[in-house]
């Protein structure tokens, strides 16, 4: 380990991703050593570990990073942070509940906080779904509750603050959601839509309907995934039509959540996707077609 750990540390030596690999799941005592030869690497080197990392991680759920995401949350470099809580986006101890309410709270960067919000998310739904401490449900959702009230707090930063707790079903989060999408600011309207689809509340259905037809691509898009995330086959008439959207990220949200409502019609638009010319639709379309066979028979889906 020492003499690899020496070797990823040489910024003139080429880095062997597939190599990376060695790093997973360590030891207390490899960590330390890790953690050692970390703090003598330049920042682009950390970077680019991080990254990788990060891509390995999402290629092999067999592979974990996740304590040295943890201890390089606070590395001195925003690229390196920023890496590092998207690296730890399936973790749900509460050792890290702490440390994203800190860097929510104190991290100079607003692209730390923002994302230091947005992790704070899957503790807002594991208290949802009555998987958390309540203490630790509490602590969460205020911190969140307090940076949407702060006046003084960036705009991308509310927005993730707003995405993060939009699963709660108080009447305050509604509110919020509310007041979100009537404001001005584009950014902020668009993490409204994307919030009632976290809310799951059926109240929200005709306003995200409305907004499948937006002039906004960016606001179809987010109305779209909303719509995958109440399920109503109501919204498939008009999601038909967004599978030739001009803009293609706009196409593989409404196939996404085409997969996710079902539904004979739902699945009949998603085999006529199967010969567009896109090969992005159609892998879009089989990835739905799956996903509506699984939800059909969960039985008949093997593991390999």
């Amino acid at each position: 380990m020492e003499n690899y750990l020496a070797e990823i540390a040489d910024s003139n030596k080429p880095l062997v991703v597939s190599k990376l690999a060695e790093l997973s799941a360590l030891s207390p005592d490899e960590l330390r050593l890790f953690l050692d030869a970390w703090a003598k690497m330049d920042a682009e080197r950390r970077r680019e570990i991080a990254g990788h990392l990060v891509e390995l991680a999402e290629e092999n759920v067999l592979l974990d990073f996740d304590d040295i995401f943890a201890a390089c949350l606070d590395d001195a470099d925003e690229p390196v942070r920023l890496r590092c809580i998207d690296g730890l986006w399936e973790c749900e101890s509460r050792s890290l509940i702490d440390r994203f309410i800190n860097l929510l709270k104190q991290d100079e960067k607003q692209a730390v906080r923002a994302a230091a919000a947005t992790a704070l998310g899957r503790y807002v739904l594991l208290a949802e779904l009555g998987k958390l401490r309540s203490h630790d449900a509490t602590k969460v959702e205020r911190t969140l509750l307090d940076t949407i009230a702060d006046s003084t707090e960036v705009v991308e930063v509310v927005r993730r603050a707003i995405e993060a707790i939009a699963p709660r079903t108080h009447p305050e989060v509604k509110e919020i959601i509310r007041r979100a999408y009537d404001s001005e600011n584009g950014r902020m309207r668009a993490s409204a839509v994307y919030a009632m689809g976290m809310n799951c509340d059926l109240m929200w259905l005709p306003t995200l309907l409305s907004e499948l037809s937006s002039g906004d691509a960016e606001m179809r898009y987010e109305a779209a995934r909303a719509c995958g995330e109440l399920g109503q086959e109501e919204a498939v008439s008009l999601l038909a039509k967004l599978v030739r959207d001009l803009d293609g990220q706009v196409c593989l949200s409404a196939i996404e959540a085409l997969g996710k409502i079902g539904g004979n019609e739902a699945e009949q638009l998603l085999q006529e996707c199967l010969s567009f010319a896109d090969e992005h639709i159609r892998d879009a379309a089989e990835e739905a077609l799956e996903e509506l066979s699984f939800a059909r028979d969960p039985l008949s889906f093997e593991i390999t």
